[in-house]
């Protein structure tokens, strides 16, 4: 009887052991899977029709290595830019972050609203625009056939798309003393330019 209960105590104890050690470690690296900047994204209290299909991006290094840390979310919304920017900017202000003044602010002219925004150690970049309706062209033909239908093309048309960048402000550049962007004085834009879309990847100025 004695070995019997000494056998149960240790499987009891054993049993505490793995559970008190499995429940830090599964938040431990839920933490570590999971970046704390979308986090804040999804706290954002807009409406269901504001974020109807979501997906995010991450590149870069956490702690710096190389790069640092960018996140990218992509939103579709079912209601128009106007409405739809209107929804995330009071979002963001219920949320704490502040509209953020700064050159270049978007990096060069877009379509639709964009503004930046601060907040603690982040910065973000929010981009609302029209969605693209028809792929562009592939080697001279159109990548999908047009709708002869016009309210079936408006209707798969509808809505709106966001785009949110958010980065650490130490890592933003824009943080930083901007220099003369004029070509007299530097001789070339010490700004790079960017792709169709002011969220995409930099590309190097031509030469």
């Amino acid at each position: 009887m004695r070995e019997r209960r000494r056998l149960r105590m240790g499987v009891l104890a054993l049993v505490s052991i793995v559970l008190l050690g499995a429940v830090p470690l599964f938040f431990g690296l839920r933490t570590l899977s999971r970046d704390p900047a979308f986090d804040t994204l999804d706290e954002l209290d807009v409406p269901s029709w504001a974020a109807v299909k979501t997906v995010d991006d991450v590149s870069g290094s956490r702690w710096c290595l190389l790069d640092c840390r960018l996140r990218e979310r992509t939103v579709e919304s079912e209601k128009s830019p106007e409405e739809t920017a209107q929804a995330y900017e009071a979002a963001l202000a219920r949320d704490g972050w502040r509209p953020w003044k700064v050159t270049p602010c978007p990096e060069q002219p877009a379509k639709g609203s964009y503004t930046c925004w601060r907040r603690d150690e982040l910065t973000l970049d929010l981009w609302v625009r029209e969605p693209t309706c028809v792929p562009p062209p592939v080697d001279g033909e159109p990548a999908v056939v047009p709708s002869p239908d016009p309210s079936a093309a408006a209707e798969e048309c509808a809505g709106s798309l966001v785009s949110m960048k958010v980065r650490n402000a130490i890592d933003d550049d824009r943080t930083r003393p901007q220099p003369s962007t004029d070509p007299s004085l530097t001789g070339e834009d010490p700004f790079p330019t960017l792709s169709e879309d002011p969220l995409g990847e930099l590309t190097p100025s031509p030469s």
